[in-house]
């Protein structure tokens, strides 16, 4: 059984789980690491792998949640950020590092002519909607079902079903009325949102997909949405935490030729480090500037602070892989790996007999088995798929660890660290994966 088999190869973090449930809600940090019975621990990472505190080896498709397109603990960043340490950690004023970050991200995202760094993605979409809140002297902001823009209150009703209700407990009502989430990819409901009420700021939306790509993108509807959000005088921001400076070196939207108003950034743009940003147009992000108008500046500029905003060691992490990034090579290898993994997990279901669907864009993927979710998938029927990370979904996990690879939940990134030889160890390790849960009937 996969169970007592995962119960006897991680020993060492079922103890340590033991510890945590002492001093943790649920024992996590994070509630993507919530596992039964107990998730496991890492002890370091290198490239495309980590070692757990068993000492066993895992491929990982985590990667810093998105973050390390680069791959763990690679040598210029691992330089840079040493380097910025002997400086020290917070200066506690401007930097010419601060300025440089900026540029090289105005440099690479095409509508970047202002530039803000936050500390997370989740930090970056909140101080967007505040920007267009505040630029429009709007409340409303139109979101899609099923797309995940962090885990703060105003993004909170939207993103799982069912969709009118906040997804954790804890959310005013006020924060989830002014946050109107519509089915994805129907532009008519957004016109008719439009048609409704006067008082929407702006849209926001995922352009790579909901929920990592799982909800598929649609490029048309994206043209639609900038064309109508233009004649209608609304705002469009682009949550690129993930795609940015993956999908392609301007992010989703030069991969897609679709250009918002504003867009969020986390994760690539900060290397690996804790940080964050929210770039766009001149005249939107100016909300932000001090004018020196006293009513202006205390009533209606967006502001905005932040302890450890763009500190040293973040920049260091975030100007030296966006270098690395446009020397050109590494977007490119990184989605050719994605296609070849997602080919060859397709290529196994088909092989096996098993229905589902591996679906992704560029550098990620994400693997469902069953019917029914092969379905919800081709049909964008955004309900079932937000329900197919289920009970299958965590076996799947755990055999996928116990075959020495570690996905999120059911996929993952891709680095520029995993090569053929572990693209060829992912694709043996999903067929004896499903060969371990079909023996269990969950299939």
């Amino acid at each position: 059984m996969i169970d007592e088999e995962f119960e006897l190869r991680f020993p060492s973090s079922a103890k340590l789980y033991g510890r945590a449930a002492g001093c943790l809600p649920s024992g996590i940090t994070h509630d993507s690491r919530n596992l039964k019975p107990f998730p496991i621990y890492i002890d370091r990472t290198d490239g495309a792998h980590k070692w757990d505190v068993d000492g066993n080896k895992l491929l990982d498709y985590w990667m810093g949640h998105g973050s390390m397109l680069l791959g763990y603990n690679h040598p210029e960043v691992m330089d840079a950020i040493h380097a910025s340490l002997a400086r020290g950690t917070h200066v506690c004023g401007c930097t010419e590092d601060e300025v440089e970050y900026a540029e090289m991200v105005q440099r690479l995202l095409p509508t970047a002519e202002l530039v803000r760094f936050t500390m997370s993605g989740t930090e970056s979409v909140l101080l967007a909607m505040r920007i267009m809140r505040a630029a429009k002297g709007k409340s409303g902001i139109i979101r899609f079902n099923g797309y995940y823009h962090g885990w703060h209150d105003a993004a909170a009703v939207g993103s799982q079903p069912p969709f009118d209700i906040p997804s954790s407990g804890g959310v005013p009502a006020e924060a989830a009325q002014s946050v109107i989430s519509i089915p994805p990819n129907d532009i008519e409901a957004v016109r008719n949102v439009l048609d409704h009420s006067s008082d929407i700021a702006g849209v926001m939306i995922e352009p790579g997909g909901g929920a990592n790509g799982v909800i598929r993108p649609d490029v048309d509807f994206l043209k639609a949405l900038r064309k109508l959000t233009q004649e209608r005088g609304v705002l469009l921001m682009f949550d690129e935490v993930i795609t940015a400076f993956r999908y392609s070196l301007g992010g989703a939207q030069e991969y897609y030729g679709v250009m918002p108003d504003i867009t969020t950034m986390g994760k690539i743009v900060a290397g690996g480090m804790p940080g964050g940003a929210v770039a766009g147009r001149k005249d939107v992000m100016g909300i932000m500037a001090f004018s020196g108008d006293k009513k202006r500046d205390r009533f209606e500029r967006a502001a905005h602070a932040g302890t450890f905003n763009s500190i040293l060691p973040i920049a260091a992490a975030g100007i030296t892989t966006m270098k690395i990034i446009e020397r050109g090579e590494a977007i490119p290898y990184a989605n050719r790996a994605g296609e070849t993994l997602r080919q060859g997990m397709r290529d196994v279901l088909k092989r096996r007999g098993v229905p589902g669907a591996v679906v992704g864009e560029c550098s990620t993927y994400n693997a469902f088995l069953g019917e029914e979710i092969a379905r919800g998938i081709e049909e964008r029927d955004v309900e079932t798929i937000m329900g197919a990370r289920g009970p299958t979904a965590m076996l799947m996990r755990k055999a996928m660890l116990l075959e020495g690879v570690d996905w999120m939940r059911t996929g993952g990134m891709i680095s520029i660290m995993h090569g053929d030889a572990e693209l060829e160890f992912t694709i043996n390790a999903f067929d004896q994966a499903i060969k371990r849960v079909q023996a269990e009937g969950a299939i």
